[in-house]
């Protein structure tokens, strides 16, 4: 059976995941630190000790082949992708393994960037607008159909 796992600290579709999810009949698991503890009705919350790089140690590794993982680390979703498992962003767009080497390439540019030039200031994420919601909805729903195991 697949599982959703969700890297949900400071994650902003949460509820959308639940909402989606719930709809398919299928588990989902909140992985947030002692910082961001959440609750949910629907999904089992898993609070993990704060600490670097903990919640996405512990979510990759509850993580299977076919299970679906939310989350914007890029790096958690190389690691998912590597266990075969399926991974998309919160606007909706999905890691493959087409696209994650580009993504981290990037990301090491701007982090090096970042140490290089103490004057760099990259532009943040947009704020999020109901579009981005909508977008991701779409993409997780078009996500659920591909896996093909789910009862809908």
């Amino acid at each position: 059976m697949t599982n959703i796992y969700v890297d949900a600290d400071a994650c902003p579709v949460v509820r959308l995941t639940e909402q989606i999810a719930q709809k398919y009949k299928i588990p989902v698991v909140l992985l947030c630190d002692t910082n961001h503890v959440l609750t949910s009705e629907y999904s089992k919350v898993d609070i993990i000790a704060a600490g670097a790089d903990a919640v996405d140690l512990a979510l990759i590794n509850l993580c299977r082949k076919g299970d679906i993982v939310v989350t914007q680390d890029y790096g958690v979703a190389a690691l998912a992708l590597g266990k075969k498992a399926y991974a998309i962003h919160q606007n909706g767009w999905q890691y493959t393994n087409e696209n994650i080497d580009r993504l981290l390439m990037e990301r090491h540019i701007s982090k090096r960037a970042r140490r290089a030039n103490k004057k760099v200031h990259l532009k943040g994420p947009a704020k999020r607008t109901e579009d981005d919601g909508a977008m991701f909805v779409k993409g997780l729903t078009s996500l659920i159909m591909t896996v093909g195991d789910i009862d809908v």
